[in-house]
């Protein structure tokens, strides 16, 4: 047939199947092959019946007609023309049925080439000519065997080998000639073979399999083809095979399984899309951080499927992907239950053979927890630094205010005659010293996280003991409620402070509500786990109270939202606010080793949660505070760098049946001390004292006294200065501003301890 047109008739109504046959046959530069593609059979009859073809390609599932009657109507049709059945892999079966019924060949499809294509054509033409132009055919055939890497042998009833060609690697002909498989390659290849061969030889009917064979420690894998062999009279009398050597393509194979198998494992989202944003490829990181399934996701859009709407962003990373080849940088997507995830995204161009752009490459980390806890960490940073300086505002205001509130609680006394007028005035003196005092308390909350006195105490006598104060005192047009559970978890608090935080978040829900609402407080057990505690810096694994308030007021804007617990920070008019009460509520909160929650939505309402860490134990009851108590002429060592602080208190304690000497720093401290050792009864420390500090005054007193009764005083508290104080020694320790109650009540206790 060479330098001949092959005229074939082509029955087949698959376009890609068309098209692939097209190309192959492109490929075939030994002969021309003029294809005339029809989809139907009625078609191919009324083609066959006007003109003449050399071959017919025959699918046998057709719209218009299904399986072997497919075929005995083309062949009733042209019985001269020789026809080759294309069949899938499932339906060899039928394709061997036709050929019983006369058709010359089949194709498999999915294993077709070119050159195998136009061998089948050939053999199906040739068949019928003269013997010269078979042997001809067998020549070239076996010149093509030659250079491939197909092991074709034929074998008789007993399986022994008794014609080889181009055998495998590792074995020549003499070793396999005359031996069974068992002889040569291990038992269970050799078994499967067998078993295979054995159906071939009892139903005549051959068969294709993918086999893997172990030869001399070397696996190979071979596409093997097994038919019968027959004698002249058409008797089975052994098998001829033909094995392809298919070793690449199957290590080749598993390698991308392998390289697939690695996508899946990240825990990053891989996505491949098309020029045309179509999803081709989507791993299993993606299926978990999106939700969407593969197969869900292939073939469809990626914009419509992770993004909200399309923005200026996308385009950009887009164009910049396309032309410069890569892009990286964060963006928001939507997974399947449209939650908004932050993720750092890498793009990358994929280009094909020809190195032209065919698709872009996407890996998303998702980074949504990391940069919650980024916000939560420089959050954190910044009110650090407000209250450093906050810190050292309200140290100097302490100190100017501890004279004012004592000389105002003295001077009622001074003057017990006054009129109503000059008491009145020194009550608003004494009042408005209490709430700068109180103010500077807030500050320092929030600065320093103040201690407080703490005892093991029940959360719900607070709440419902301030439950009770906002029925009586807030409008009307509020609803209060509370819920609290009756066998809640205790806490280690200051409950002077505890009811602090639950007055500021109630005043603020007040606030929030100017037309009425509801407000309701309550509180519950709660167990943090790992997880939880992972994405909140704050929170420790352990049990915790938690208290809720919550409103229906007018809510926070987000764009506020991580603002309103710095201090002076308010959104209320101007003499309406200080804007410490949150900041001191963080304070106080974290100083009992807890955290606060926020949650709102604007014309919804506000929730806050205080966590609070429980602790074991029995309520701790406390004693009525007892009445303070004159002194009986004993010596009080004041050391103290403020002269007003020095005057006020040295009138205090006199007063009050007390003596006084006064030291300006440490080293006149120490030196009074040392004069008068057998004489003073007890020392007030200032902490923080120019030219000698406080803390190592109080040591060397120590040194001359190991006995001295020291009380400790600052105008700052912190964790860090009552631990140093505790750490020599001194338990007793009064904080500026102190009232005259609190400084008679702190020397009572301590000239009492070792009387």
């Amino acid at each position: 047939m060479a330098g001949k047109n092959i005229k074939v008739l082509l029955v087949e109504d698959n376009p890609g199947d068309v098209f692939l046959l097209q190309e192959f046959l492109k490929e075939v530069t030994t002969v021309v092959v003029d294809l005339m593609p029809v989809e139907r059979l009625s078609e191919a009859i009324n083609y066959l019946a006007k003109e003449i073809f050399d071959v017919i390609l025959l699918d046998l599932s057709l719209p218009d007609s299904q399986g072997l009657e497919t075929f005995v109507i083309a062949h009733h049709q042209a019985k001269a023309t020789p026809i080759i059945v294309l069949t899938g892999i499932n339906d060899e079966t039928l394709a061997i049925r036709a050929m019983q019924e006369g058709a010359q060949d089949y194709l498999v499809k999915g294993q077709v080439t070119g050159d195998l294509l136009v061998r089948s054509m050939r053999y199906a033409i040739e068949r019928q000519r003269a013997d010269d132009a078979l042997r001809h055919s067998e020549e070239r055939f076996r010149v093509a065997l030659k250079n491939s890497p197909i092991f074709v042998y034929n074998q008789d009833m007993e399986l022994r080998y008794t014609w080889v060609y181009n055998p495998p690697s590792g074995l020549t002909v003499e070793e396999i000639l005359g031996k069974q498989d068992l002889d040569i390659i291990s038992v269970e290849d050799a078994q499967h073979l067998i078993t295979i061969k054995h159906g071939v030889l009892t139903t005549g009917i051959g068969t294709r399999e993918e086999v893997s064979i172990t030869i001399k420690d070397t696996t190979l894998y071979y596409d093997l083809t097994v038919e019968p062999l027959r004698n002249e009279l058409q008797e089975v009398v052994g098998v001829t095979c033909a094995s392809i050597d298919i070793s690449e393509r199957k290590l080749a194979e598993e390698k991308i399984r392998e390289q697939a198998a690695l996508l899946d494992v990240t825990t990053d989202a891989i996505c491949v899309r098309d020029l045309n944003n179509q999803i081709i490829f989507w791993n299993k990181g993606a299926e978990t951080l999106y939700g969407w399934l593969a197969i869900e996701a292939w073939g469809k859009n990626a914009s419509e499927l992770l993004y909200d709407e399309p923005s200026p962003e996308i385009e950009a990373a887009l164009l910049q992907a396309t032309s410069k080849g890569k892009w990286q940088g964060e963006l928001n997507k939507l997974t399947k239950n449209d939650k908004e995830i932050l993720v750092a995204s890498r793009w990358s161009l994929v280009y094909d053979e020809q190195g032209k752009p065919k698709a872009i490459l996407t890996v998303d980390t998702d980074i949504t927890e990391k940069k919650h806890l980024e916000a939560q960490l420089f959050r954190a940073q910044r009110l650090e630094s407000i209250g450093t300086l906050a810190s050292g505002i309200a140290h100097d205001l302490n100190n100017i205010l501890t004279p004012i509130l004592a000389g105002a609680q003295l001077l009622p006394l001074k003057f017990p005659d006054a009129d109503e007028r000059t008491r009145h005035l020194l009550e608003i003196l004494e009042v408005n010293a209490r709430r700068g005092a109180d103010l500077v308390k807030q500050v320092l909350s929030f600065a320093r996280g103040v201690e407080g006195k703490r005892i093991t105490l029940q959360i719900r006598h607070l709440i419902v003991e301030v439950g009770k104060i906002l029925k009586e005192t807030f409008p009307k047009s509020i609803q209060i409620s509370t819920d609290v559970l009756q066998d809640l978890w205790m806490v280690s608090g200051d409950s002077t402070q505890l009811h602090q935080v639950l007055m500021n978040l109630c005043v603020n829900a007040r606030d929030a509500m100017p037309n009425g609402g509801s407000l309701s407080l309550y509180a519950e057990n709660v167990l943090i786990d790992e997880n939880y505690a992972r994405i909140n810096l704050e929170a420790k694994e352990g049990p915790y109270i938690v208290m809720t308030v919550s409103d229906t007021g007018v809510g926070i804007a987000k764009e506020i939202l991580d603002r309103i617990f710095e201090p002076f920070f308010t959104t209320k008019d101007v003499g309406k606010g200080t804007g410490l009460g949150l900041s001191t509520v963080l304070g106080i909160v974290k100083s009992h080793g807890g955290f606060v929650n926020v949650y709102s939505e604007p014309g919804t309402g506000t929730s806050f949660q205080v966590y609070l860490p429980a602790v074991e134990g029995m309520e701790t009851i406390t004693p009525e505070e007892l009445p303070p108590q004159a002194g009986h002429g004993e010596l009080i060592l004041i050391v103290d760098d403020e002269v007003a602080i020095q005057e006020i208190t040295k009138t205090s304690l006199e007063a009050h049946n007390y003596k006084t000497l006064i030291a300006c720093d440490g080293i006149e401290a120490i030196a009074l001390y040392a004069q008068n050792q057998d004489k003073i009864d007890a020392v007030l420390m200032d902490i923080m004292l120019p030219t000698l500090d406080g803390l190592t005054a109080i040591r060397t007193l120590q040194k001359i006294n190991p006995l001295v009764r020291i009380i400790a005083s600052s105008g700052l508290m912190s964790d860090k200065k009552l631990s140093a104080v505790a750490a020599i020694g001194i338990n007793t320790f009064l904080v500026k501003p102190y009232t005259v109650n609190e400084l008679l009540l702190s020397l009572h206790k301590v000239l009492s301890q070792l009387n």
